[in-house]
């Protein structure tokens, strides 16, 4: 999607009228998410001085849209696989600066830089081939088999310019240069040669001659030979004696990947000039204004010559463009032409042959011919924002980019191009833990933004099912366990534990009480284990001691933990100790050992383990057990501490400070208060008084 222009379906606002939006007192309003790249777009009102009253009813639509269209599924598939090869190198420059940031001029590194960029360009050839197959896919392709095209070509060229083979990089280029062409920029056409060669005469052919120029400035040998050698029949026998001359010309030409030594090279590529030289002597003599193939043949030797405004006529005449004379330059102009000489060579071509600046493909492989590393990089930031962000990667190491941070954005050049790729990778939450990847490469600005984009992962999950954010398999522990483990690796424990305070909190959402326990514990963050306490407490106030037993026991294995602990706040350790035993007895209760659980109800009475405000809801759950028979489960001297609880709560609310009582109590009466909370507890008072004249006249 263009940043610059969104189209809404249907508009707010009709075309042209904007004007009459801003008269009836509205403005269109933008709010960006936090959690990534996409923005809700809605009417709102002006409120500027003097602006008329609205008469337009703001509508209730809010329009929502993303600055980049989401990755599909293939372009998630070359996201998730190129991030392998990112990762990789990394933790090269990681290790690199560990040991010796002078280690990566050394040739292992190059060798290294080479090999992980030769990996991305083969991963960009298999992703054009497979989208060049006429398959049946579930969904369009996002991108073209062009744009993979653009993609491999440009990126296989970087590398032939400035990641060569380690040994080779004062090598001459002409024959890299011409291969690479001639693999990205198929000229002729096999087709064209096919029809060629099925006729009798193939130089009566309008096309024969500039086939066989073609052919001979690709390098193409065998094809140019076979065409050559059909000229021995031709009716000229001048014609034939010059091309007698030619063939072994053609077949001979030194080619530098046939030397071991470039100065055998470079021997025998001038002696080869000198034949060449005889030839174009012999052949003025046959200089004769009505041969029609005079002129074309004169081309032909002209590039053996290595006649640069030869190749650069013949090149536009057969409409080939900069690219071609460029590679032909290396192979018959200067055929020891080095990396480091190639942009003024370039510069000279492209003043008569200049880039179209409507392709950028065409703009980007002019960039790189010429040398221009920040050129390349803006023309591929407007292509893909994957190609800018991984060639910048591997640019600043090589030295070919300004490593200094820039003083207002505080980021380096590299780093600008990969936090705009991360940017766009946040248009697809399902792809964060990629996103963060190349945020925390990007220095303090980058670790900045990828601990938020950390921190809200939690707030996009649901802990009981899966929803769109999450990729299938995942859960939230799953993810809270890949986060810490980044943030450890990052150093991160700040937002490791935030995080674990999010979950925690989502948890307990999703009265996953046990785990909510766990990372409010891992975070060290005890208020919030008191709220997931009050919520496990909160269960019995709302759906009683069967539901409330059932989620208690999932905190229960955190208990030990916890109170060995010597960071644990005790208050909030003593709290989650009397929940535990609290729904303990509730268990013992429901499966019927009355005995044990009112033992335990009295021994969190009596300890104090039970804080205030519960001591009413266990007096009236021990109206059950003094009323128990055929035997007494509690001695008098029991009984005397559960009526002297009761009266404190008696004298305490009498003096004002029922609510550090009363409050849990008046909360399990719908619709009560105070006074029919103490009304409950004269039940109590009740059962105590019958349970005294039980052990007065001794039953049981």
């Amino acid at each position: 999607m263009d940043t610059k222009h969104i189209e809404l379906v249907p508009p707010l606002v009709e075309a042209g009228k904007s004007s009459d939006l801003a008269q009836s007192g509205h403005i269109v309003s933008a709010s960006f998410s936090p959690s990534n790249n996409s923005l809700a777009l809605h009417l709102a009102p002006l409120n500027l001085t003097g602006s008329k009253t609205s008469t337009v009813e703001q509508p209730e639509a809010v329009y929502l849209a993303g600055c980049d269209d989401v990755p599909s599924s293939e372009r998630r598939l070359f996201i998730a696989d190129t991030v392998v090869i990112f990762s990789m190198f990394k933790s090269m420059l990681k290790d690199a600066h560990l040991r010796d940031p002078t280690w990566l001029q050394t040739r292992q590194a190059l060798e290294i830089i080479r090999k992980l960029s030769v990996d991305y360009v083969n991963f960009i050839k298999e992703c054009w081939i497979h989208a060049s197959q006429p398959i049946s896919r579930p969904e369009p392709l996002q991108f073209s088999v062009e744009h993979y095209r653009n993609l491999y070509s440009t990126f296989s060229l970087f590398v032939v310019l400035f990641v060569p083979e380690p040994g080779y990089e004062d090598a001459p280029v002409g024959e890299e240069l011409m291969e690479w062409l001639n693999i990205h920029f198929i000229e002729p056409s096999t087709e064209e040669g096919d029809q060629l060669s099925s006729l009798d005469h193939p130089w009566e052919d309008e096309n024969f001659w500039s086939y066989l120029t073609r052919s001979t400035i690709r390098g193409f040998s065998k094809a140019s030979l076979f065409f050559l050698n059909t000229l021995l029949q031709h009716s000229s026998e001048d014609l034939q004696e010059l091309v007698k001359i030619l063939i072994p010309l053609v077949e001979s030409h030194p080619r530098l990947p046939q030397f071991t030594a470039e100065r055998d090279f470079a021997y025998a590529s001038r002696k080869w000039k000198d034949k060449v030289k005889a030839l174009r002597v012999e052949m003025d003599r046959f200089l004769d204004e009505s041969y029609d193939w005079w002129d074309p043949l004169s081309d032909l030797i002209g590039i053996l010559e290595g006649r640069g405004d030869v190749i650069e006529r013949v090149c536009e005449e057969l409409g080939a463009d900069w690219k071609e004379v460029c590679a032909a330059w290396g192979i018959f102009v200067d055929t020891r032409l080095r990396r480091q000489d190639l942009p003024d060579v370039v510069a000279d071509v492209l003043e008569t042959m200049p880039p179209d600046p409507t392709n950028l493909e065409d703009m980007m492989l002019s960039s790189l011919f010429s040398g221009h590393a920040d050129q390349v990089l803006k023309h591929a930031s407007d292509f893909d924002l994957w190609l800018s962000a991984h060639l910048a990667d591997i640019m600043e190491p090589l030295g070919l980019l300004d490593a200094e941070l820039d003083f207002e954005s505080g980021v380096t050049k590299r780093d600008e191009y990969v936090l705009a790729y991360a940017e766009y990778l946040r248009s697809d939450s399902t792809l964060w833990r990629i996103t963060i990847a190349y945020l925390y490469s990007c220095g303090r600005v980058g670790e900045e933004q990828a601990d938020e984009v950390l921190m809200r992962v939690p707030l996009s999950l649901n802990a009981a099912t899966l929803d769109e954010s999450l990729t299938p398999g995942d859960t939230m522990a799953e993810v809270v366990k890949d986060i810490s483990a980044i943030c450890l690796e990052h150093s991160r424990e700040s937002v490791r534990r935030a995080v674990c305070k999010i979950a925690s909190t989502m948890l307990v959402r999703s009265r996953d009480y046990g785990m909510a326990v766990s990372y409010s514990t891992s975070a060290e963050d005890w208020t919030g284990l008191g709220r997931v306490i009050d919520a496990v407490l909160d269960e019995y106030i709302q759906n009683g001691p069967v539901v409330f037993a059932g989620y208690a026991s999932k905190i229960a294995p955190s208990m030990d933990e916890i109170q060995s602990s010597s960071r644990t706040h005790q208050i909030f350790a003593h709290r989650l100790m009397f929940t535990v035993r609290y729904s303990q007895m509730h268990k013992m209760r429901l499966d019927r050992d009355y005995p044990n659980a009112a033992l335990d109800l009295l021994a969190l009475l009596r300890d104090e383990i039970a804080p205030r405000s519960w001591w009413p809801i266990l007096l009236c759950d021990a109206v059950e057990f003094l009323q128990y028979g055929p035997k007494l489960l509690f001695s008098s001297s029991d009984a005397i501490e559960l009526l002297r609880k009761l009266e404190e709560i008696s004298i305490r609310s009498s003096q004002g400070s029922g609510d550090d009582y009363l409050t849990v109590l008046i909360r399990t009466i719908k619709g009560g208060g105070e006074k029919e909370a103490l009304e409950r507890l004269k039940q109590v008072r009740l059962a105590i008084a019958r349970y005294f004249a039980r052990c007065t006249v001794g039953n049981g």
